[in-house]
């Protein structure tokens, strides 16, 4: 019965041409049959290759490469004795992992007295700045004590603050293309709910988000990933993928993008503008990091570089979560006036509005928020530091690109282990996440972290420790198989 599901859920097709540029490069040029099988394996593992992908018939893969059939067929004979590949007759050959390697999940949330978190990537906040505008809103909330207090659409006020601010980024916009929602998550399932019907297909990047990809797996969505490396985004795939498959949605997070850190350059912003526009493809932008920018300006909205008319299909979603506190649940959508009334209509039924006094706490902190991150960015870029040199000391053997922005390093542990080392982190006071609860494909990302950089720089030196302790303490070599259900995280 396995095999044909596996069969039914396989909705992808791999190019010889294209996997035998992907393995030379990790498998060098004319590979043998081991190092080919190992070359599919490690993309497939970085989530290059996405899961349930046929890949090429053998006679067309040795062509491509310029080696034997019969060395193709080795590499796929180790493929499927390992579990990283499945055939059967008259289907091909298609993409899978070995059930051990599924994410544990193996962190509980709330955290224990003396547990050092970094599976939650956001600071805490300011609070002399959220003091005042607590005292703010105090002052303020008389005037709408009389009024019914349901604003679906937001308190005018904020959604004026939050359009001058599009607008003062570089992107036009009025008060009627804003809707205040309650965190970012919020507008994001608000608005798959709204785009998308089961059965569609949402492009999103891997790894990406994972409280977003688990709004796309309950929206009854379909993902197609492509694959953020450590070199960031490949737009040729992007713009294939989005040519072939034709997705409803596309969801990007092309601003430090979570958890690699990667920030889009404008040419693939552009690129991707104009493919989206012919393939008619909404673009649902996170902007929820775009402010933490810490080696340079923060990015121009993705929005402002949309040609006339390819601006009504690109939605904006932030929130106040990374630049404030995750505890003030504000977030916003930005979209044509046609589709936030849209959006408003439809939040009605299960989430009338936002509270009145957390947005009148948000107008006053908006106002100042540029204050807030002339304070704050200097202060995470050290932090940023802090990770790196202490990771540099403690596992050397570790490899990162230092990201220009965002709150997290994207580690690369060398060895399939992050599922254990996360379970094995929990006895030494840490709780964190392996690399892949980030994956869109369950299992992959096996040998990365995501470790934030929130924390300030003693508790985050001392969790380095504890991961260094927990590393060298037992058996990591595989990942656990424990089924257990996947954590929250931020």
């Amino acid at each position: 019965m396995a095999d044909v599901r596996g069969i039914h859920d396989v909705d992808r097709r791999l190019g010889s041409g294209r996997l035998a540029a992907l393995v030379t490069g990790t498998a060098g040029e004319r590979p043998g049959y081991r190092a080919l099988a190992h070359g599919v394996r490690t993309l497939l593992l970085d989530g290059r290759i996405p899961l349930r992908t046929r890949l090429p018939a053998e006679r067309e893969l040795a062509t491509a490469l310029g080696v034997s059939r019969a060395t193709v067929t080795a590499a796929y004979d180790l493929l499927r004795e390992g579990g990283f590949a499945r055939s059967r007759r008259g289907a091909g050959t298609w993409t899978e992992l070995p059930d051990g390697r599924r994410p544990s999940g193996v962190a509980a949330f709330p955290v224990g007295d003396g547990m050092l978190d970094l599976a939650v990537a956001a600071p805490g906040a300011p609070e002399a700045e959220l003091g005042e505008a607590l005292a703010a809103a105090a002052a303020a909330l008389p005037r709408h004590a009389s009024t019914p207090g349901y604003h679906p659409y937001g308190l005018p006020e904020l959604r004026q603050a939050v359009a001058e601010r599009f607008t003062r980024r570089g992107l036009p916009t009025i008060p009627d293309q804003i809707l205040i929602t309650t965190g970012a998550q919020h507008a994001l399932s608000l608005t798959l709910a709204l785009l998308g019907r089961p059965g569609d297909r949402v492009l999103v990047e891997n790894p990406s988000y994972p409280n977003a990809l688990d709004a796309i797996r309950r929206a009854g969505l379909r993902a197609t990933p492509v694959p953020v490396t450590d070199t960031g985004w490949d737009t040729g795939l992007v713009e294939s993928t989005l040519r072939q498959t034709a997705p409803r949605i596309a969801y990007l997070v092309p601003d430090f993008q979570n958890p690699t850190g990667s920030l889009m350059p404008r040419e693939q912003r552009l690129r991707i503008l104009e493919t989206a526009r012919a393939t008619g493809t909404w673009l649902l932008i996170d902007e929820t990091i775009a402010d933490i920018a810490l080696d340079g300006p923060p990015p121009a909205p993705f929005a402002s570089l949309a040609p006339h008319g390819v601006g009504e299909q690109v939605v904006t979603v932030g929130s106040l979560s990374k630049t404030h506190w995750g505890g003030l649940r504000i977030g916003w959508v930005r979209a044509g006036s046609r589709l936030i009334t849209e959006l408003a209509m439809a939040r009605v039924p299960s989430d009338m509005s936002t509270p009145v006094i957390e947005q009148l706490v948000a107008l006053h902190l908006i106002a100042g928020m540029d204050e807030v991150l002339r304070e704050r960015l200097p202060r995470l870029r050290a932090r940023r530091d802090a990770l790196a040199a202490a990771l540099s000391h403690q596992l050397p053997e570790w490899r990162w690109t230092l990201p220009p922005g965002g709150l997290s390093l994207w580690v690369d542990l060398g060895r399939p282990i992050a599922s254990a080392l996360a379970e094995a982190a929990l006895d030494h006071g840490v709780r964190i996440e392996g690399g892949a609860r980030f994956g869109a494909d369950p299992g992959t990302h096996e040998h990365r972290l995501r470790i934030p950089y929130a924390l300030p720089p003693e508790q985050t030196e001392e969790a380095v420790q504890r991961l260094a302790a927990a590393l060298g303490g037992g058996d990591l070599t595989a990942p656990s198989a424990s089924g257990t259900p996947r954590h929250w995280v931020a």
